[in-house]
């Protein structure tokens, strides 16, 4: 085995002279240089873990030129012998460097925690977190690294005003953490002590008569896609994103039915919507007067994508509001409609396990005890329960119920 000084001179010789071999410094113990025939050459460091009955172990430096030479080579060894001494393995600490900044940097890290939660319900708030508020201020740092400070700077960038999506943040924050220990990527949660922020109080916005109709009445001025999203909002009284990633093989006009699959049900759970004379005129405008597509999205955009200019329709709509002559409307949000319809049902005496039906919300009557021995579906009541709903809605915008329905019967005709 051959010794002598690595140095940039020794390195130099044996590289133009076509040497194959290795040659061990003289003065740092285990730093030494591979030369090939070629005239490559790599730096390297041989060390022991446990003592002279261990196995000797050889760790590859660097190949010879920017950034490793002789110099910096030796200054790597040493600092590797350190970590030697320390009872470290270089290769083992190498690996997980190497782990750090790919399978452990939150952002990759993220991404597969998020696809394993049910994406039908959870998987949708986890995304919407991450992508949003999460992932721009942890970026790629490596999970086992991430500090009490780093979860705090995730909520002081979001607005003050988010209360409750704020607690969304912390609910998916707080089950990332709790899945990477189960996985034992982490010991511990950065989030260990933190408090969960405070409740926000439920909202009890509904809208009266008189708003939905001036609501409905502006509607066509926005978007080609956002206006009609409002208006079957305000008939059906599904969820926003249910709405509006609406797929035309969901509905059946002869039926006079949405199929709601469960996979697109914010609460996994498959529900039959009714549709009224209003909604079916909606639709039927939609559609062009053409019959019913079998497939596609009913509110495409130009990209072929589903709608998601929310928040610009809907300040357009409280722009138009202002300017219509009414008084004013006090602050609202899109989900208030669903809250309206569940009033409105209510207020026209339909029975509150009608209500729950309709809007799909898993409460008192369909959970529990009830959930596993009540299985009417309350297809007829529903269905009652809807119309009565479109015959108020059509008083209110001034309507009359049989030229609704006659006018829906005419499109019915065209489309046969």
């Amino acid at each position: 085995m051959a010794t002598g000084k690595v140095i940039k001179r020794t390195v130099d010789a044996l590289r133009a002279a076509g040497v194959e071999g290795f040659l061990w410094d003289e003065d740092l113990k285990g730093f030494g240089v591979r030369t090939l025939a070629s005239g490559a050459a790599t730096y390297v460091l041989q060390y022991r873990m446990g003592g002279r009955e261990a196995k000797t172990r050889r760790y590859t430096i660097g190949s010879h030129g920017s950034p490793w030479t002789p110099v910096t080579a030796r200054a790597e060894a040493e600092r590797l012998q350190i970590l030697v001494a320390q009872g470290v393995d270089p290769a083992d600490a190498d690996k997980q460097r190497r782990r750090e900044a790919v399978d452990l940097a939150f952002s990759n890290y993220a991404d597969r925690f998020a696809e394993s939660c049910d994406p039908r319900a959870w998987g949708r708030v986890v995304k919407q977190a991450l992508r949003l508020h999460i992932k721009p201020i942890l970026r790629d740092k490596p999970l086992p690294k991430i500090t009490r400070p780093d979860v705090v700077a995730v909520f002081d960038n979001m607005p003050s005003g988010q209360q409750a999506n704020r607690r969304n943040v912390f609910a998916v924050l707080r089950r990332l953490f709790k899945w990477a220990i189960s996985r034992g990527d982490i010991e511990r949660s950065p989030m260990e002590g933190m408090e969960t922020p405070a409740a926000v109080k439920a909202r009890d916005r509904w809208l009266s008569d008189e708003e939905l109709r001036r609501i409905w009445v502006l509607t066509p001025k926005t978007h080609r896609c956002f206006g009609p999203i409002v208006r079957l909002l305000i008939l059906t009284g599904q969820r926003r994103e249910e709405v509006s990633s609406l797929a035309w093989a969901e509905l059946n006009r002869g039926e006079r039915v949405w199929r709601l699959p469960s996979e697109r049900a914010k609460n996994g759970e498959f529900n039959i919507v009714p549709l009224n004379d209003l909604a079916i005129a909606v639709l039927d405008e939609i559609a062009g007067g053409a019959k019913w597509p079998r497939r596609g999205r009913v509110f495409a955009t130009s990209t072929g994508h589903s709608f998601s200019g929310y928040d610009k329709g809907k300040k357009m709509i409280d722009a138009l509001l202002k300017k219509d002559g009414g008084d004013p409307v006090p602050g609202w949000r899109l989900h208030d409609l669903r809250r309206t319809v569940a009033t409105g049902l209510q207020r026209l005496g339909v029975r509150f396990e009608v209500t729950e039906a309709i809007l799909n919300h898993v409460g008192v009557s369909r959970s529990g005890v009830a959930a596993i021995y009540q299985r009417h579906d309350w297809k007829t009541e529903k269905e009652q329960a809807m119309r009565d709903w479109g015959t108020h809605l059509q008083k209110v915008l001034g309507i009359e119920a049989d030229l609704a329905v006659a006018a829906v019967s005419d499109n019915a005709e065209k489309v046969a």
